[in-house]
């Protein structure tokens, strides 16, 4: 069966309902779902969307025998959804608390599906060059102490480019969002004014910001149509775009570009902090050539499933996704798993029952 694109909402801003028809994981012995169709429902991030379409369209063309919904309403809904049991699993940017596990029905383990760069993108069609920021500059500029484009503390970073005198317009995310847990996450590491301020969490009290939009994609979209706008979005909503993006001061005082190998070098120099139970952030990590703003995002599974057969299924798409479907992930802007990650996560699917 083809995948059909379901969307709940308008194009730029809202949230999609991706649904494929798929199986059970190609493996040389088959699971108890192998000759009955199973339907699967989750929910959650938009942040990895665009990822999870592409796994769900590759997996599905050669395994027919499970429908699986992913509808990307935010991390914050994905959460509710799945601790209130609606959902197969969920998705989020943010891993569950102690509080939040205790509160899963069925239990929950959260298994690290790929990682990604979170990019401050801007909207300056006439002005050309590359655009660096220091850290206390973007930190400033979203507790709203900077607020025009051609700032003198912008400026001295920048002394070849031709700034205008034009008010930064703030977009930020709108709903509850692990986006945002994950940029605030990192303000408040950085910037004690942040940290005492707005602090970190998946919805904040925005001091600066201009506007609001719906996920990912409407942040993006926001920013694509808005003249002089700056926004934080994953790197593979940017790059589809053609939005240009900033070169951030990392924790060792290096202006670092946004791409794979900025991603990977940062994960690669904290890869010995991730704990046994896959719960780790890096809000300003360590390294040269690191860029300063990636995150894990979490597939949520519940520790146990009353349907064998929905158990059998799920297990193989996301035992498929932590081995093959890794190398989809730098095509679709995203930072593949560390083999050493990778091995964790699978060694906790395995635990579902």
């Amino acid at each position: 069966m083809s995948m059909r694109l379901l969307m709940t909402a308008a194009a730029f801003g809202l949230a999609g309902m991706v649904s494929l028809a798929f199986g059970q994981n190609p493996a040389p012995t088959p699971s108890p779902a192998a000759s009955e169709r199973v339907a699967l429902r989750g929910a959650g991030a938009t942040f990895p969307a665009p990822l999870y379409r592409k796994w769900i369209e590759v997996y599905g063309k050669a395994n027919p025998n499970v429908t699986i919904e992913y509808q990307d309403v935010g991390s914050g809904e994905g959460t509710k959804l799945f601790l209130d049991n609606a959902v197969d699993f969920g998705a989020s940017d943010a891993a569950l608390t102690d509080e939040q596990i205790k509160q899963a029905k069925a239990g929950a383990t959260l298994v690290p599906a790929t990682a990604g760069a979170l990019v401050l993108a801007y909207n300056l069609p006439d002005m050309a060059g590359t655009l660096k920021f220091s850290r206390e500059v973007y930190a400033d500029i979203f507790l709203g102490k900077i607020r025009e484009w051609n700032d003198p503390r912008i400026q001295a970073l920048n002394p070849d480019l031709k700034l205008p005198k034009q008010t930064i317009i703030l977009v930020a995310r709108q709903d509850s969002s692990g986006t945002t847990y994950a940029l605030t996450n990192h303000l408040s590491a950085i910037s004690e004014a942040w940290r005492k301020g707005p602090g970190t969490g998946k919805t904040v009290d925005w001091p600066g910001v201009s506007m609001t939009a719906r996920g990912n994609e409407g942040v993006a979209g926001r920013i694509k149509r808005s003249w002089g706008s700056l926004g934080y979005v994953e790197y593979g909503f940017a790059k589809r775009l053609g939005l240009p993006v900033i070169h951030l001061q990392n924790k060792a005082g290096t202006f670092v570009e946004p791409n794979l190998n900025s991603g990977q070098a940062a994960l690669a120099a904290n890869v010995g902090q991730i704990p046994s139970n896959l719960r780790v952030f890096l809000p300003d990590p360590e390294g040269q050539d690191s860029y300063p703003i990636v995150t894990f995002t979490w597939l949520l599974l519940h520790d146990q499933y009353l349907d064998p057969r929905k158990s059998a299924a799920l297990k193989g798409f996301v035992n498929w996704a932590l081995t093959d479907g890794q190398r989809y992930s730098s095509d679709q802007g995203y930072i593949p798993l560390p083999e050493s990650v990778a091995t964790l996560a699978r060694a906790a699917v395995d635990r579902v029952r």
